[in-house]
Order: C-alpha cells, then structure tokens, then sequence
C-alpha cells in the first residue's frame, strides 16, 4: 500500500513538472514575440488601410481627396524596401523604409525607376501592433495643426505577381531583337528602330521612352493585366495630355534581369512578329 501511494506520489510530482515546463515554454514564447523590434513588428504583415481620422477625431472617408493618396494594400519588406498598391491592386509607389529603434517615426524614401528620389516623408507612429498600425499625416508644411490619422490592419492580401513592381524597379534598355524565326535583328532595322530605347515605368502609372541618344520618343500611362501577361501603354500629347495611340504587347518574359516583349506590326498577319528584348540598366532618365 505504500509502495502505491508513492508511484501517486511520483506520478503527481511528474505530472506537475510537466505542466511547469510546458507553461515556460510558452512564456518564452510570448516574451519571444513581445521583443519583436518596430520594424520586424512592421514588415511581419501586408496591411490594409482600413480608416482615417481627422484632428478633432472624426472619420474621414477613404475617397476624400484629403486621404486618398495614403490608402491601399502596403508591403514593408524586412531587407527594406516597400511597395504601396492601390485598393484595386494598381502599383502606387516603391522605394526604401526605415523605422526608429523606439517605434515613433516612420520614414519611407519613393523612388524613381532610375534609382532617383521623388520624395522622402516622415510621420510619426501612433500605434503599431502586430494587429494595428497607424501613423498621423501632416498635410499642411505651414500648418501643423491640420492631419490626419491613417489606420492600417493586417490582411492576408498576397502581394499582385503580375510583374508591375518588377517593371517600375529599375530602368530598361532595348538589347536585343529576334524575328519569329528566332534569328537576331539589328536594332537600327527599320522593323524594329521604333521600340529601341531607354524605357522608365513609374510606380503610379507613367512612363517615358527615349531613343538610345536620349531624345524623348514617347510618354503617357501604361499598366499590366491582372495575369501579368499583357502590357498596355497609353502615349499621350506632353502638351494637352491627349490620347495619341495606345498599344497592348503580350510579355515573354519579365524577372530582375530581362524583359521581352512581342510585338505584331500587322494584326491581320500575326505570324510576323519581333521580341523586343531589354535588360535593366543605370541610366538617369534625361
């Protein structure tokens, strides 16, 4: 009777122990996940944003002018860069982030396609979670008193793989040609000389072209479908801003080191085509 009493004993004893152990492990995990830095906090989600607020605390609808340009779906990456897409998945701005080691103010650098700064903002964080985040804009340089709150929310929105933040990272230069034999075709061929050039696909839905002698060829809007397998562009009038043409092409191949394109100079005849091959480049945009 003893000797049972003591394996009860010992069984009451180990099983206590266990429930010890187990309980720590999972403090260690917690404490783990609470010593997450602001910016891992920051990239650890995609986030949406889901309100906005204005200084006397009354919301402001996502539409309004005031807020509009600070909506949509944004990627923070852990090796620093950060890409913002529209609410219908339409590439807004790419370019670096930073966060303080104390989690109060959020820097973000958009970029130009050739590596150039468009502008560097500031906003000061007021509440970031693995749950929330939300940053106050001030709108007004002269006018610190007018800004807005802007809340973000995790999401599980996969960022769009249709090849748009690949397009506007960097620069392209037309390399290559290949006629729909697959043989290679000089680049001064009159078959081809019109889609030679320096091309910069700006995050926000402009571009430009310019010949290999830096000369402007064509500007407007261009866009990628939704499967990544047609670009469209949009040339417009620099003056007027008036539609002059537009031009789908279907995309071969789109990654960090090629882009090619397939162009049919004669819809009627498809069986002629030209791959329009370019690599990205360091080129400032003249």
């Amino acid at each position: 009777m003893n000797t049972l009493k003591k394996l009860c004993y010992l069984f009451a004893a180990f099983t206590l122990s266990a429930s010890f152990v187990s309980c720590s492990n999972d403090d260690d995990q917690v404490t783990a996940e609470e010593q997450l830095t602001p910016s891992q906090v920051l990239s650890s989600t995609p986030w949406a944003t889901t309100g906005a607020k204005d200084k006397n605390g009354n919301n402001v609808a996502l539409n309004d002018p005031a807020v509009a340009g600070f909506v949509g779906f944004a990627y923070f990456n852990s090796d620093g860069n950060f890409a913002i897409y529209g609410l219908n998945d339409v590439l807004r701005s790419i370019g670096t982030w930073s966060v303080d080691p104390q989690g109060k103010t959020r820097t973000i650098t958009a970029l130009r396609p050739d590596g150039t700064t468009i502008f560097t903002r500031d906003v000061d964080i007021l509440e970031l979670s693995k749950k929330v985040f939300t940053y106050r804009i001030h709108t007004n340089p002269s006018d610190p008193s007018v800004f807005y709150d802007i809340i973000h929310e995790r999401v599980n929105h996969t960022e769009p793989e249709n090849g748009q933040r690949t397009l506007a990272s960097t620069a392209w230069e037309t390399t290559d040609a290949l006629d729909n034999t697959g043989a290679h075709v000089n680049l001064n061929d009159p078959a081809v000389n019109g889609f030679v050039g320096y091309a910069y696909f700006r995050a926000g839905g402009a571009y430009a072209i310019y010949g290999l002698n830096n000369v402007l060829r064509n500007q407007g809007d261009w866009s990628i479908s939704p499967d990544g397998k047609t670009r469209n562009l949009i040339a417009r009038d620099p003056s007027t801003g008036a539609q002059l043409w537009t031009r789908d092409v279907n995309i071969l191949e789109l990654n960090d080191t090629k882009f090619t394109y397939r162009i049919v100079p004669n819809a009627a005849n498809p069986s002629v085509y030209y791959d329009i091959v370019h690599q990205p480049v360091d080129h400032i945009e003249p």
